[in-house]
Parts: structure tokens; sequence; C-alpha cells
């Protein structure tokens, strides 16, 4: 029997007992200009019926080999990662206020802030951000916090996404955000030096940055600390600190960034995870919260909320941020992910630049110009004449290639950022050098 109207007589019963005179009623305060009267819906679908429909849908759609970055990345998840996270006592989890019940949650926060701090070298982490745009602008805000200064120098090859993140917590803060240019790829620290003053908190660099260009940390670390700076190091791409130096070796004081390549899926550009990790001096001024293990009174490991320096917990005005909330479903996975890659990150990371490389080499011997000769993870840029056009056609045969530049960085006309993960296939490259040459 179905309870859904399905004859003339049984919408007019509806239409009558709630005291309109026809459907079209209910729709009245919606403007008659953005009214699509082309719009057919077929008539009501039993489940059955409706999961057939999506399916043959769903069969249309094309696979689009992807070669974009930038900021979100595709790399492979283990199924045990989306087959656990999804449990229920992991799915619905609340924030853990009462540790005697959330011992479960509390020790999977402790586990993701220690894999957090041996993947940046740092000695505290938070249990996450929101994003890597945040988790920067509030590590921008730590600094300034801590040294009582007001001027911030920003590096151009930081991602523009970031850089606007940045631009609107500095305008509302009063805080002076300098971006320093440039050069050859990576940031240009003679001019780093020569606008560098007593009177900045803290220099932000990106490595790998948006042009895939690794920074020279130690070089951006040794100029700020010169002036009794903060160097903050920044990522879009987690994948990358299974392979280089961590930034906390080479003098980094605050790390933060993007974790999403951690076991979580691009997902059309979110949920994302922001990492937010610092030196153990700087543990005060982390914004969210930390988790602490210790005993419990019988001596049994125990879990709690450690530092809890929000707006809810202490005084309004000291509240190092008003961030109430840690995006703990995707940290999970992200812990649930490197728990089972282990030792093997290295590998895979590896594994990433290899196939990087090997795109590049292809892209070269073609004839397109590689833009940066510097070293690179799983980045790099290309010029490409007409690019614009030769990304529409190559989208037709299901390859998305890469970001144009030229919309953050108008001097890089038809310039391409290039991303290539373990999810490339070697065969996916040569069908693409195929393709390319027919162009």
């Amino acid at each position: 029997m179905s309870f859904l109207p399905n004859s003339d007589d049984d919408i007019r019963l509806m239409c009558k007992e709630i005291g309109v005179d026809s459907p079209e009623d209910l729709f009245v305060d919606i403007p008659s200009r953005v009214k699509n009267p082309g719009i057919e819906l077929p008539s009501p679908l039993s489940e059955q019926e409706a999961f057939h429909s999506i399916v043959r849908i769903g069969n249309t759609n094309r696979r689009v080999c992807s070669l974009v970055g930038g900021g979100v990345y595709n790399h492979y998840v283990p199924a045990v990662v989306d087959h656990l996270s999804s449990r229920s006592e992991f799915y619905t989890a609340y924030t853990p206020y009462q540790p005697e019940v959330s011992q479960g949650t509390l020790a999977a926060i402790f586990e993701f802030q220690t894999y957090m701090c041996r993947l940046t070298g740092m000695d505290v982490a938070n249990a996450s951000m929101y994003d890597g745009a945040t988790a920067l602008a509030e590590s921008m805000l730590m600094a300034v916090r801590t040294t009582k200064k007001n001027t911030v120098l920003c590096s151009a090859a930081v991602h523009p996404h970031y850089r606007q993140v940045l631009a609107t917590y500095a305008w509302a803060s009063d805080i002076v955000l300098q971006i320093v240019p440039y050069k050859n790829g990576s940031t240009n620290y003679d001019e780093l030096s020569h606008i560098l003053h007593n009177d900045v908190a803290c220099v932000i660099v990106q490595s790998p940055n948006f042009f895939g260009v690794i920074e020279d940390i130690a070089k951006a670390a040794q100029i700020a600390h010169e002036h009794k700076a903060l160097c903050i190091v920044t990522f879009t791409e987690a994948m990358s600190l299974g392979l280089l130096e961590s930034p906390g070796q080479l003098g980094a004081d605050i790390v933060c960034g993007e974790g999403q390549s951690l076991g979580n899926y691009p997902a059309c550009g979110g949920p994302l995870l922001g990492i937010l990790a610092c030196r153990k001096e700087f543990m005060r001024t982390i914004p969210g919260r930390l988790i602490g293990k210790t005993v419990d009174q019988e001596g049994r490991e125990a879990y709690v909320m450690t530092l809890q320096t929000r707006e809810q917990h202490i005084r309004r005005e000291r509240a190092t941020s008003n961030i109430c909330t840690n995006e703990g479903l995707c940290a999970l996975r992200a812990s649930m992910y490197l728990s089972l890659v282990g030792n093997k990150l290295l590998e895979l990371a590896t594994v990433n630049h290899t196939a990087a490389s090997y795109c590049l080499e292809k892209l070269v011997a073609l004839g397109y110009e590689r833009v940066f000769d510097a070293p690179f993870f799983n980045e790099f840029v290309i010029k490409i004449n007409n690019a614009k056009d030769v990304r529409n056609k190559l989208m037709d045969n299901g390859y998305a290639l890469g970001i144009p530049l030229d919309t953050y960085y108008p001097e890089m006309s038809d310039c391409l950022l290039i991303a290539v993960t373990e999810c490339t296939a070697k065969d996916d490259i040569d069908t693409l050098v195929t393709l390319l040459q027919t162009i």
C-alpha cells in the first residue's frame, strides 16, 4: 500500500485539508524569474526502482584521470579505514567533556597528536583544526600573541587561498600582513632578509609550496631568528612529510597545514583536516584542545583534556581562540591510516615523487617548458601554449590536467600546476602523452 498521493483525488484531498486550492499555491512566495517550468519530475518510485535508476545514471559517468592537486590530493585509502571509522561509536562521538566515559575518543585523539608530532618534528600538537588555511591563520595569531609584535611576513609562494584567509584574520586583528615575493619558484630570501625588521612577529613559508617547490626551511628559520621572529612552516600535501626532513628538525617554531592526504578523500574539496603543532614553549598559546595521558587513582592508564584554551573554559578575553571544535572524525581516519601505513609512509611518498618525476620527464620530452628548475615532491609547473584550450580538449578525453596559475599569478599565463600521486598509473601518464601528441 502506498502512502504517497498517486491520483488527482488524493492531491485535491490534501490541498483541501491544508487550506489551499492547488499545490502551486504552496510556492507563490518563489519569484517567477527563478522558477524553471521545464523540469518534469517522474512519478514516485519504490526503493528498488530508485536504486536501479541511480545505477543507470551512474553508469553514464566517465572516469576522469585527475592531475589536479593544489591543496587537495587523490590518494589511496585502505578499505579498513572506511570500515572502522564508520562504526557508530566513532562516527557519532561527541566532544569528550567527561573523560570517564570518553576514553576511546580521548585515546584516539592522543594517538593523532603523537603522529602529528612525529611527522612535523614538533613537541606538541593539538587535537586538529578546521583545515590547513585556518590552522595557518591561528598559527599567525599564536606568533603575534607570543612575540607581542603585529607585523607578519608571508611568502607569495604560500597557497593563494591560505593567504586570503590570513588577510581576513589580519584585518580583523589589526595585524600588518606583508607578502614576500617569490623568485625561481621559491621565496626570495634576499628580499626577505632586506625587509625583515625587529617588529616582525613571524615569517611564513610553505614547503612544498604552491608551485610544488621544496623551500629552504633552514634558511627561512635562520633569517627569522636573527630578528627574534618566529618561523611558521605550512604545507598542503601531508604525504610529503613522509619523505622530506621534518620542519622541526630544520628550525621551524610552528608547523601547520592540511592533513586531507592522510586517509581522507578529496570529496569535492572537503571535509578537510587542519594540523597545528609547535615547540613546547608555545604550548599555552596553541588554540583548540590538547589531550594528555596520565593514570587514574588505581594506577591505570587514562586520558584527559589537559589544556582547553577556549572561550568556553576560561574568561573570553584570555582565550587563545574561539575555535569550538576539531575535525575529530577526519583526525581519527588520519590516525587509522598512519597506523596501517606505518613505516611504509616513506616508500609511499617515494612512489609519489617517482611518478611525478616520470610525468614531468614525459611532458618535457614533448617540448613543454618546465617553469621552475627546482626540487619538488609530487607537483610541478609546466608551460603549455594555449593551456586552457588544451585542458578543455583533454577533459573531453577523460583527463583533468592541472590548475591554471594565471588565476592567482597573472604573470604565469599558460602555466599549469600538475599533481601526480600513487593513484596515477604509468598507463595513465603514457595515454596522456599520446593524447597530447594528437592535440
